[in-house]
């Protein structure tokens, strides 16, 4: 006999709980057996017609945030009905979910904050991390994405309201890889900000405490690594966000020895990797014929410059000669040999080579084919450096990776401007088509949304035990094959994302066909790999209750 209690606890699971609530698309038998007859409106509605409510809800939001902030109360109520707009629509999603406008939601996340999700850990946690991660009440988790909030895009120290990067990088696991939402984990590593004015905001939703470093934090980092590997032995870490103090040597020190990877170190080095294959199928020519300047010298950086080595020696190059392709400018000048102030993620690219004090100093000695913005400076791709690349370049490659959109490099208007639509153009967050010259560009979108969903669907489908360089350098030679010549003749050199499930899906096949073959893979070989792969992705659709 059920009890009035249980019945309305079964009421508040299925009508509250974001996971099964299916809103006013419960059926009539649904609404008889699981005693929600009256609790809903009469009139019943397809998951479809839910779908045109929100959209004509979301169209009528006057900015960017307001969508943000409406998305968030919608991913909060109904995950299914919240996937499938994210799904159906992702060209207009992706920017709100994601970037630009995350950035702005996480400046303001104390000011918009209504509900929380994932997990926050701080400082003050030590000794019983193990303790908070049981809290989380789904024990399958396959995927995490972890941020300490200090390098969030190029906004810098935002603390525990960096939580916003691992939510928005969740539900783009979700919708273009087919993760299930249950088995995704958002976490925020609370060690204070440096940030003045958000410690200060009476809303801010942090430690209200300088940032700690030092043994003290590694000590942290430690105990949640190995209590992760405890409570969800078959879930990958991504590293998100951390600054470049702490991200080269967390990499280094746990990517041997656990299923971990860094987004912004190698993430971004397979889309940008990716990117320049596509961009030489536009401009001729290999890759060990290029020049290549970065601006930052950052994880980013140096991430993409580690990948492109790694591609030429896979093509026959000594590592040394590969490097010295590379070229970096940092907020010192070019990066070379005399420089007694490097870190020592920096030091494989310093040049036997005189100083340069700025960029365009350095475009001008050194003359690149391609220039690499990850700098996080706004407005540096200055119109007399594109008129100097487009000078020395018939096809110049210029990627202005910086996000949000307010900090990149040059948009992508002026990149065609000032070379004349001879440009090769790429960002990391998005633009609009440009017209010069009686053409229409289209620009390329250097997302890391591209890679990373591909990558944890292959890591998580065969549970491998690392995630190695190899397997990125398979996730960026899949993606820039599937840019077709439609793309390449729009200036596109990505796939549009429309597509971004089949990218997703030949990714994932291409990273778990290296699993096998380093022998990383522990879940049986199946006969039909990329089928297998495809039947574990999730497509957001209501089933039967009743």
């Amino acid at each position: 006999m059920v009890t009035q209690q249980q019945q309305q606890d079964q009421q508040e699971h299925l009508l509250y709980d974001p996971l099964t609530n299916k809103g006013t698309a419960y059926t009539e038998e649904e609404r008889d057996a699981l005693g929600l007859r009256g609790l809903l409106p009469p009139r019943i509605f397809s998951l479809n017609e839910q779908v045109e409510r929100v959209l004509e809800n979301l169209r009528r939001k006057p900015n960017a945030l307001e969508k943000y902030i409406f998305l968030t109360s919608l991913h909060d109520r109904n995950e299914t009905l919240f996937f499938r707009v994210l799904i159906d629509h992702l060209e207009e999603m992706m920017p709100l979910v994601y970037t630009p406008t995350v950035g702005q939601a996480c400046v303001e996340y104390g000011h918009i904050f209504r509900r929380p999700r994932g997990l926050y850990i701080t400082i003050e946690d030590r000794g019983r991390v193990r303790d908070i991660l049981n809290n989380w009440k789904h024990d399958d988790v396959r995927v995490i994405v972890v941020t300490d909030g200090e390098r969030i895009l190029g906004l810098g120290d935002l603390g525990a309201q960096g939580m916003g990067i691992p939510v928005g990088k969740l539900s783009l696991y979700v919708a273009c890889a087919g993760i299930h939402p249950d088995k995704v984990l958002p976490i925020a590593l609370d060690v204070g900000t440096n940030n003045t004015a958000m410690r200060e905001d009476p809303l801010y939703i942090g430690l209200q405490r300088a940032r700690e470093r030092g043994e003290p934090y590694d000590a942290l980092v430690d105990e949640f690594v190995w209590a992760v590997q405890d409570r969800f032995p078959n879930a990958l870490l991504q590293f998100e966000d951390f600054g470049n103090t702490n991200a080269f040597r967390l990499l280094r020190n746990y990517r041997d020895k656990i299923c971990a990877f860094n987004d912004d170190i190698q993430g971004t080095a397979a889309v940008t990797v990716a990117g320049l294959f596509g961009a030489l199928r536009i401009t001729g020519g290999a890759l060990r014929d290029q020049k290549l300047l970065f601006l930052g010298a950052g994880e980013a950086g140096i991430g993409i410059g580690d990948l492109i080595v790694s591609a030429l020696v896979k093509q026959g190059m000594d590592a040394a000669e590969a490097r010295k392709l590379c070229w970096f400018v940092d907020s010192k000048g070019l990066v070379v040999k005399s420089r007694t102030d490097l870190a020592e993620h920096k030091l494989p690219y310093a040049h036997d080579a005189e100083p340069c004090a700025t960029l365009q100093e350095a475009v001008a000695r050194l003359k690149p084919t391609a220039i690499i913005g990850v700098s996080g400076q706004p407005q540096t791709f200055t119109p007399e450096i594109l008129h100097m690349m487009a000078g020395m370049n018939e096809r110049p490659i210029i990627f202005a990776l910086s996000n949000p959109t307010s900090k990149s490099e040059c948009t992508a208007e002026q990149a065609y401007v000032h070379t004349q639509g001879r440009g090769v153009f790429a960002s990391g967050s998005p633009f609009d088509p440009v017209t010069y010259g009686g053409q229409t560009f289209v620009p390329g979108q250097a997302n890391n949304s591209y890679i990373f969903p591909g990558v944890g669907l292959g890591v998580t489908a065969v549970r491998t035990k690392h995630v190695t360089d190899e397997m990125f350098a398979a996730a960026a030679e899949a993606l820039a094959r599937l840019a077709t010549e439609d793309d390449l003749a729009q200036g596109r050199i990505f796939p549009a994302l429309t597509r971004i499930r089949e990218v997703s899906l030949e990714i994932a096949t291409a990273v778990a066909e290296v699993a096998y073959a380093e022998g990383h893979a522990r879940e049986p070989r199946p006969a039909n790999l990329k089928e297998f792969i495809a039947q574990q992705m999730y497509d957001p659709q209501y089933k039967p209750l009743a």
